[in-house]
This record gives C-alpha cells, structure tokens and sequence, in this order.
C-alpha cells in the first residue's frame, strides 16, 4: 500500500503482457487484412482470366496474354482485345467505383442504408439518362454526359434539403429516398411516351449492362477513378473519425464539413461516372461495403476492401449473366438479385432491433 502511494502511476502503467497482448492482437488483424485482400484480388484475377478465355470461341491463356501485350494473334486480338477486355475492364472499375462511392457514404452517415442507389443518386443519373434519350433524343456520349450532370446536381439538392445547422444521415437519407421515388416515377412516366426503339435503348441503358462496352465507354470511368479514387483514399482518415460522430470527429480536429463535402463530391462522381458508363447496376454499392466488413474485419479503412469486393461482384456477376442460364441476362438483373434479398434482411433486422434508419 505504501509503494503504491509513493507511485501513484503504479496501478495505471500496462505491464510488458498486456502490451504484448495488445500487439499481438495488432498484428493478427493486420495479418487477416493483408489475406483476406489478397485472396479478394486473387479471385478477381481467376475472374478475369476466365471471362477473357472463354465465349463463343474459347482462347487460350497464352494467346489472351499475348493480345494483352499487343501481339497480333488471330482472331484473339479482335474477340479479346476489342469486345472482351474493354467489357472486363468496364466491370473492374464501375465495380469499383461503386464499392468505393457507397461505403463512403454508409460510413460518413453511419447507416448501411446510405447507398447512393438507395438515396437517389443512381436514380438521378437515369431519370436524366431517359429523359435524354426519349424527350431530347441524345445519344452515345451525350447521354453519359447528361447523366453525370444530374447526379451531381442530384446530390447538392438533396445535401442542401438536409442540411440544417449540419448534415443528419437519418435526414438525408430520407430526402434522399423521397428524391428516388421522385425521379422513378419520372423515369416511368417517360418511358410510357418512348417509341419503341427508344424505349430499348432506355431500358438496356437503365437494367445496368455491360453488353457492347468499348474503350470509350471505360476510359471515362477509369479516369474518375484514378483521379476520384485517391481523394477518398487520402480522405480515410477522417472518414473514420465522422463514423465517431460530429462532435468527436470536431474535437479530434476534422474540419467535419469541408471534409464532408469534399468526400461527397468525389464519391458521387465516381458513381456518376460508372452509372453514364454501365447504367446503374443495382445494390453494388449497397453490398460491397458490408460484405467487405465480413470478409476484412471491422478494423481500418473500409475503402479498399470494399472497392475490391465491388469489383468483384460486378464481374463474377457479368461472368454469371452471360453463361449460367440458357439466356444472357445484364449484369444488373443478376446484382439486383443479390441484393434485393439482403435489403429486405436489413430492414427487417433494423425493425427486430428498434434501430433506426
């Protein structure tokens, strides 16, 4: 009793197990990250490989990645070069991108029902994409531009609806839901006046589909990416603080809405981007994050991994689309598939529990 009113530190100083303890464990999910990425970008690259080689014509390993290094090998270099790796790489980065532009804004809002397709930025992107191809009769690149403009502006209208004195996520989620069913029914209301060959253009552009993609439509998209991508990344930190709240993130020294805006610029440009590139493939980027969160741990950034998950999906979805059933469906049907049921699952823990949206 005495040594210990002489040291009063002597009660609060960890000793060397309890330090050891805590880096062990350290150490450990360190190690499981690290795996668990690597295994994600190992199955994306078994994926890939696969989608390259097979099709009407099967090509070989070595003659896929002798197009890949520019060789003229013949009929690969056409079938692989110019259908196949343009479409493969599409799905890469819209999966991506949309993984990253939805975890972004589950973590900033701290709800997994804060997905850009669940708050009406997807949908912005093609209530403005129809309205477009049926009423102004753009097309190609028009579109995409289009398209990218009003998810955007989408996205400041619903941002300045809920702000008030700061932005509540159970407020903006619910603008922003509103602002879907808004622009769906739009969306509906202006597909009833499309012509027919109008009409399929509209609805092949608004299932989410990957068919016909060129190196036009992927270089947009992996541009945002590259340039988009970095921001967020660089921006993790302080993502992981507004998970702690306002107030907390404010006392650790984020500048909570300058970052806020900043995070939600470069996310919904990535989603804009693949959205005019893909369409919106549904509930990527609703899932990705969650599912990444399973796989990698809830420790660190959710970024990456869900970024790679997203990726993942998208392609696995597309490989399954095309040849799993007697027909080819769009990747959006298949994603929409996956997805339905785990919102459902959600909403219905969510009322279980007594948690809010």
């Amino acid at each position: 009793m005495t040594d210990v009113l002489h040291r009063p530190d002597a009660r609060i100083r960890p000793d060397a197990r309890s330090i050891e303890r805590v880096r062990s464990a350290r150490i450990a999910r360190a190690r499981r990250r690290r795996l668990a990425l690597g295994a994600i970008a190992l199955a994306i690259a078994i994926v890939v490989a696969v989608s390259l080689m097979v099709g009407h014509t099967f090509y070989t390993p070595a003659e896929v990645w002798g197009v890949i290094l520019g060789r003229d090998v013949p009929g690969a270099s056409f079938t692989v070069g110019e259908l196949r790796l343009p479409r493969v790489v599409l799905a890469v980065v819209c999966g991506a991108s949309f993984g990253l532009g939805g975890v972004t804004f589950q973590t900033m809002l701290r709800n997994p029902l804060a997905s850009p397709d669940i708050i009406g930025i997807s949908s912005g992107a093609s209530a403005a994409a129809a309205f477009g191809i049926v009423v102004l009769g753009l097309d190609g690149g028009q579109v995409s531009i289009f398209a990218i403009i009003a998810g955007l502006l989408v996205a400041f209208v619903i941002y300045i609806l809920s702000f008030r004195g700061g932005v509540s996520g159970t407020r903006l989620i619910l603008i922003g839901i509103g602002a879907a069913a808004v622009l769906d029914a739009l969306t509906n209301y202006v597909l009833q006046r499309a012509a027919q060959w109008e009409l399929e253009t509209a609805m092949r552009w608004l299932t989410g589909s990957l068919n016909g993609s060129s190196w036009s439509d992927a270089v947009p998209a992996l541009i945002a990416l590259g340039v988009a991508g970095p921001v967020l990344v660089l921006c993790a930190r302080d993502l992981g603080m507004l998970r702690l709240g306002d107030d907390t993130a404010t006392a650790l020294g984020v500048r909570t809405e300058a970052v806020r805006i900043v995070l939600i610029v470069a996310a919904v440009a990535l989603i804009a981007f693949s959205t005019s590139a893909a369409g919106p493939i549904a509930f990527v980027a609703f899932l990705s994050g969650p599912i990444a969160a399973r796989i990698v741990g809830p420790h660190g950034s959710p970024l990456i991994p869900a970024a790679l998950v997203g990726a993942l999906l998208v392609v696995v979805a597309d490989l399954i689309g095309q040849f799993a059933f007697g027909t080819r469906y769009p990747v959006g049907v298949v994603t929409g598939a996956l997805g339905a049921p785990y919102l459902i699952y959600l909403i219905i823990r969510s009322n279980r529990t007594g948690a809010s949206l």
